[in-house]
Formats: structure tokens, C-alpha cells, sequence
């Protein structure tokens, strides 16, 4: 299943400016040119580690944790759900998810608990 996935670690931001000088000004770190969620920012940090910094009024600790990067949403949730995932519903501001997929631009996404409470996603990008 997500084996052979890419993992993203996720850190929200208040203030996505403030986050990218930080990021780029302060740590030297480049933005990877990749399709992106609006408001978010995919940085490399070594020769193949990333994680993504965005907007979120989440405080640390409260926010998606880690995404999995999938070829195939679908696939990916129906294995999942067949070893007994939940996938969380949203209802809010700015996201809402159906059938516990969130789709914006071409993106589309979906979020799960793990055994300890932390929120991780599967993420697919436009293709």
C-alpha cells in the first residue's frame, strides 16, 4: 500500500510569509518547483528529504502531521479502509471533504488518525 510512497513531514504557519523568509532566508533552504496546494510551500532540506510549510490557523501539534504523496487516492483509500482506517470528515472554513475527499485545483486529499491520535493524509497531486 503506501510503501512505496513518498512521506512529507507538515508544518502549519500562521503567516506563509514570515514562515518562507524563515525558511529560505534564515535556513538556506530552496522551494521545490512541484505542484502545490495555494498557500503552502514544499522546501529540500538534503538530497531527498522535504516537508511542506502552510497556512493554517492551527496551532503545532493540532495540524497534519504527514502526508503521503499517492499515485491513486482512490486505490490508496479503498486499501486502507479494508484494514480498518477511518478517514475524517471536515466541515469548515476553507475545507470541506466528501466521502473523505478534499479537491481543490486538482489536488485531492484525505486524512486519517493514526493509533496515537496524530492526523497524517494521503495526498494526490494534478496530474
Amino acid at each position: 500500500m503506501l510503501s512505496g510512497s513518498q512521506i512529507f513531514p507538515t508544518l502549519p504557519a500562521s503567516d506563509i510569509e514570515r514562515a518562507a523568509r524563515f525558511y529560505e532566508d534564515k535556513l538556506g533552504l530552496k522551494k521545490v518547483d512541484m505542484p502545490q496546494p495555494e498557500g503552502s510551500a514544499i522546501y529540500q532540506a538534503g538530497d531527498c528529504s522535504r516537508f511542506l510549510v502552510y497556512k493554517s490557523a492551527a496551532k503545532p501539534g493540532e495540524a497534519t502531521a504527514a502526508f503521503f504523496l499517492v499515485d491513486d487516492l482512490d486505490v490508496e483509500m479503498k486499501g486502507l479502509r479494508d484494514n480498518g482506517v477511518a478517514f475524517e470528515e471536515y466541515e469548515m472554513e476553507g475545507l470541506r471533504t466528501e466521502n473523505g475527499i478534499y479537491t481543490e485545483d486538482g489536488m485531492r486529499a484525505a486524512w486519517f488518525k493514526d493509533s496515537e491520535g496524530n492526523t497524517l493524509s494521503l495526498t494526490e497531486m494534478a496530474k
